[in-house]
């Protein structure tokens, strides 16, 4: 099991934590779960899709929505664990390596980005979109697994600490990398429908 950051533990009694927690998070602690949820088995179902093109949009929609969630737990409380040592879930799930590799063929040569890690210490970071978002999800399902297992104060407080130092970083680069492939798709694309119509007077003129 791994150990919380010293300092950063308040170990209260278990059972009373727990059942406060309950009561007062329980309904937003299941609303985090069933965006996660929605996340990840859109990302599964994104990876196995054969363009970028109908992808990259997908992408786009799934990572916004979870930044969302991201922000509701950024704003809240900090959370605390109920345990000074956090509960084993299990190895991590099968297939990761597997959506990894689905996620770079499909994105192909957009999957390499660069982007600003700190804005207020400003050096570029190359990285690959499909790592980050296989890192993204892993801190995510995480989390929904402590939830699943009942234990709602670790899942918040994973939730919510993964977000502030890795996850909502990396998802938020990941949503302006894909809307510039967007923006340049719809923008730097040639409008010809003017040179037809001249084309066409300029026929018409001639006869």
């Amino acid at each position: 099991m791994a150990e919380y950051d010293d300092g950063q533990v308040e170990v209260h009694d278990g059972g009373e934590r727990l059942a406060a927690l309950d009561g007062e998070h329980g309904e937003f602690a299941a609303q985090i779960a069933d965006q996660v949820e929605s996340f990840l088995i859109a990302l599964n179902a994104i990876a196995r899709e054969d363009s970028a093109g109908v992808a990259v949009p997908m992408l786009l929609l799934e990572v916004s929505q979870v930044l969302l969630a991201g922000a509701r737990l950024g704003v809240q409380q900090d959370f605390n664990p109920t345990q000074e040592f956090q509960p084993d879930v299990g190895p991590e799930p099968e297939g990761v390596d597997d959506l990894r590799i689905s996620l770079a063929k499909v994105l192909d040569n957009l999957d390499t980005y660069s982007f600003v890690f700190d804005p207020y210490l400003p050096e570029v970071v190359e990285s690959q979109l499909s790592d980050d978002l296989v890192s993204i999800a892993a801190d995510l399902d995480n989390g929904l697994r402590h939830y699943r297992l009942g234990n709602t104060a670790e899942a918040l407080w994973w939730w919510q600490f993964s977000y502030v130092s890795n996850w909502g970083n990396l998802a938020g680069a990941a949503l302006n990398a894909l809307l510039a492939v967007i923006t340049h798709d719809r923008l730097d694309a040639e409008f010809t429908g003017e040179d037809e119509e001249i084309a066409v007077a300029e026929a018409i003129l001639g006869e």
